[in-house]
C-alpha cells in the first residue's frame, strides 16, 4: 500500500512527466555552431518564455559574430570560416515562433543558412542548410540538413506555416560541412 501511495503522489507531483525530455524550455539559451572539430562558435541567444499557453522565443543574434557582405545583389550577416561562410537567412514568411517539447519547425526556420565558398562572389540560394532539432544529453542539438531555398521563393499557400517538408531535405554529409551542428544549450 505505501508503494502505491509513492506513485500515486509522484505521479501527482508533477516530477514524472512520462517524457524523458530533460531540455528545458524556459529562460535563456546560447546558440552555437559547432565545426568539425567541435569547437563551439557562440552566434545567439535565445530566450523561451512559457508564460503564456504557448512556449514562445526571441533571438538575439550576436551581430560581432557575423560580418556584412553583399551578395548576388542581397545583404547577408555571414560568419567567416577559412574556407567557407556560413550566410544567415531570415526566414521571409509568417512565423508564430512558438515551439513545443514535440514540435521545433518555427525555431528551426529562424536558424535557416547559406553556405558560400569564402572566394566566391554571390551566393547559390540551392546551398541551403536546414538544422533539424532534437534534444539530447540536456540540449537541443541540431543535425545538417541541405535544402534548395529556391522553394522560398515564392510565397507559401495562405496560412501554410510550414511549407518546407521532409523531401524537402536532404542529411547532409557531416565530413563535407565545416559547421555540421547548431547545439542549443
Amino acid at each position: 500500500m505505501k508503494t502505491a501511495v509513492f506513485w500515486s503522489l509522484f505521479f501527482l507531483s508533477g516530477v514524472y512527466t512520462g517524457s524523458t525530455f530533460a531540455f528545458s524550455l524556459g529562460g535563456e539559451k546560447t546558440v552555437n555552431l559547432v565545426d568539425q572539430n567541435g569547437e563551439r562558435h557562440q552566434v545567439a541567444t535565445i530566450v523561451f518564455d512559457s508564460a503564456g499557453k504557448d512556449i514562445t522565443y526571441s533571438i538575439d543574434w550576436h551581430e560581432e559574430a557575423f560580418a556584412d557582405h553583399f551578395l548576388s545583389m542581397r545583404p547577408f550577416k555571414c560568419f567567416e570560416g577559412p574556407d567557407k561562410y556560413w550566410c544567415r537567412v531570415p526566414y521571409p514568411y509568417e512565423i508564430r515562433r512558438s515551439v513545443s517539447k514535440q514540435d521545433f519547425t518555427d525555431l528551426e526556420y529562424d536558424l535557416l543558412f547559406v553556405w558560400k565558398g569564402s572566394n566566391e562572389y554571390g551566393v547559390n540560394l540551392w546551398n541551403g542548410i536546414y538544422y533539424k532539432l532534437a534534444e539530447q544529453d540536456n540540449q537541443l542539438v541540431g543535425t545538417l540538413h541541405e535544402m534548395d531555398m529556391d522553394k522560398l521563393g515564392v510565397p507559401p499557400e495562405a496560412g501554410d506555416l510550414r511549407p518546407v517538408g521532409e523531401t524537402d531535405l536532404e542529411a547532409g554529409d557531416p565530413d563535407s560541412h565545416w559547421l555540421p551542428r547548431l547545439i542549443i544549450e
